[in-house]
């Protein structure tokens, strides 16, 4: 058993940590399409190619698919985050990036063969008209909405739409086991990037971003000043689990900390043109002390973020090595609905660092060195962390940083050493506890009625019944997540089980910001920073 266990928990928390780098950039080609994709002989022959194969092959084939996995294959070739967008998947992608949809407002998972309302979005189409946690959405225009063979994309289009445009929803109540109707505007539903912010002390305020998306900036911005208000002199910036996005988004975050001039980066392109990025005087958080939360999961944006700070001598980075991604896309559509999102330049750290992890022998190396972090120790140990002699940067205090792959922290916050409960966590986070507390709402949607958030934050203690129920359902439904849940002795984490289960049913009671502030309760990371303010505060 023991030897089993030394397998598979390595392998899932290896799983865990590879979770994908999205890759932001608007398309910004100065040359015109003719002059960009002048024909020759080379594409001449694709072309023939698929015109041969559509016209004249003996079978019937849809050769849409064959130039998808060409471009794929192509795109392959050229570097990780080179990638194409199909038609189906744009407008998904671009209304994550864009930070709002239109929909009927709620929040919800198919729950086994239904489409369950988990909460409502505050102030949306559905909370207005009384659609309410724990109703089952059954048809849209008559549309049917639940069965096995349900795709959840089928559903999300069945509920957006244009917007001012109504949509007819009967939902089953089971608290008053009936069949209800409304008719719901769609509306704007914006999606947000900024997960939380609230003071941790009375002068050091917190903010988590989730990614860099158009409205994130005007989030941050709203979130700053509410904690300036509040007495906010230090601020914490959490990136962890941060994968990226726009470019442009980050360094408009970062001029909010750094004096006029100050360089933020600069890219060079294939041409060799370089483009740097200055602060402004625009800055509201120039003259405070700033705490940048980085992981190995924090892509892209973050790292420019972090890069920019660090190289400045401008607050500290706290947490483990980032991912190392280094390379800036721009996105082009493709005439058809789909798109390529090419690396077209790479960015530098105003230090000179490019911190792009190598990617000479191919991407499912460049994948699998990133899982080597896990076994070579470097996310329990600062000390494993390798680095290069020829990657070597001073910064102008004389700091010494490192290129060569990803963000290095000035203090180092070790990953759990204990892999069981690391293999906890990634089972607490993925999903699985969400169905066991929807569930548990679900008996009775007066629980916690008489509760505010605040209040739930502050009195609401889970006990030792709650967690036993979870091992149960677990146990009986270990197929959903793969896991088999004897091999976990959950009698040693049941603080950190206590404190899981309460912030997902805050989640599903209240949003986000409320599960951020219970699972930020103990968390290594903001200990230490509140640890170094402190400490300063007293000097």
């Amino acid at each position: 058993m023991k030897n089993e266990r030394k397998i598979w928990l390595p392998l899932l928390i290896a799983f865990a940590l590879a979770a994908g780098v999205l890759i932001g950039g608007k398309i910004n080609f100065r040359e015109a399409p003719q002059k960009l994709f002048s024909s020759n002989s080379k594409k001449e022959k694709l072309n023939r190619l698929i015109d041969y194969i559509d016209y004249e092959y003996v079978d019937d084939i849809n050769t849409d698919s064959i130039v998808d996995v060409t471009v794929n294959e192509i795109l392959e070739k050229l570097d990780p985050h080179s990638v194409y967008i199909p038609r189906e998947d744009r407008q998904r992608v671009a209304e994550n990036m864009q930070g709002d949809f239109v929909g009927i407002g709620v929040s919800f998972y198919m729950y086994k063969d239904t489409l369950a309302v988990i909460r409502t979005i505050e102030g949306g189409p559905s909370m207005e008209v009384g659609i309410v946690p724990g109703d089952r959405i059954l048809y849209v225009d008559n549309d049917t909405l639940y069965g096995k063979d349900i795709r959840s994309n089928d559903l999300v289009k069945k509920l957006r739409g244009t917007s001012g445009t109504p949509v007819a929803v009967k939902v089953y109540r089971k608290s008053i086991d009936s069949l209800l109707t409304f008719t719901i505007e769609r509306s704007k539903i914006p999606i947000r990037s900024v997960d939380a912010f609230y003071m941790l002390t009375d002068t050091l305020g917190y903010v988590k971003i989730n990614r860099f998306a158009e409205s994130t900036y005007k989030e941050f911005k709203e979130a700053l000043h509410v904690l300036k208000r509040h007495g906010a002199k230090e601020l914490v910036l959490d990136l962890r689990d941060n994968p990226g996005g726009y470019m442009g988004v980050a360094e408009e975050i970062v001029d909010e900390f750094l004096e006029e001039d100050k360089l933020i980066l600069f890219t060079k392109n294939k041409k060799g043109e370089i483009r740097k990025t200055f602060a402004t005087s625009r800055g509201d958080f120039e003259d405070g002390k700033v705490y940048v939360l980085i992981n190995e999961k924090s892509a892209s944006a973050s790292e420019i973020i972090a890069g920019a700070l660090q190289d400045n001598d401008k607050g500290v980075i706290v947490g483990r090595r980032s991912f190392g991604k280094g390379l800036v896309q721009r996105e082009m559509a493709l005439g058809d609905g789909s798109s390529v999102r090419l690396t077209v330049s790479r960015y530098y750290t105003p230090t000179g660092r490019s911190i792009q992890r190598s990617y000479d022998k191919g991407i499912d190396d460049y994948y699998h060195s990133f899982y080597e972090r896990y076994y070579n120790g470097e996310l329990t140990s600062a000390d494993s962390i390798h680095v290069e002699d020829s990657l070597k940067f001073t910064t102008p205090k004389g700091k010494v940083v490192y290129g060569g792959g990803g963000i290095i922290p000035d203090v180092f916050i070790p990953l759990g050493s204990d892999l069981e409960e690391e293999a906890l966590n990634y089972i607490l986070q993925n999903g699985f506890l969400s169905y066991f507390v929807f569930e548990y709402l679900d008996k009775d949607r007066d629980l916690y009625e008489e509760y505010d958030e605040e209040r739930f934050l502050r009195e609401v203690t889970i006990g030792d019944d709650l967690i036993e129920a979870f091992v149960n359902y677990g146990m009986r439904n270990r197929g959903l997540i793969g896991v088999d849940f004897s091999r976990i002795d959950f009698s040693k984490y049941k603080d950190n089980l206590k404190k899981h289960i309460k912030a997902t049913i805050a989640e599903q009671l209240y949003g986000s910001a409320a599960h951020v502030r219970i699972l930020n309760s103990g968390d290594h990371a903001i200990t230490k920073v509140v640890e170094i303010s402190r400490s300063e505060e007293e000097e």
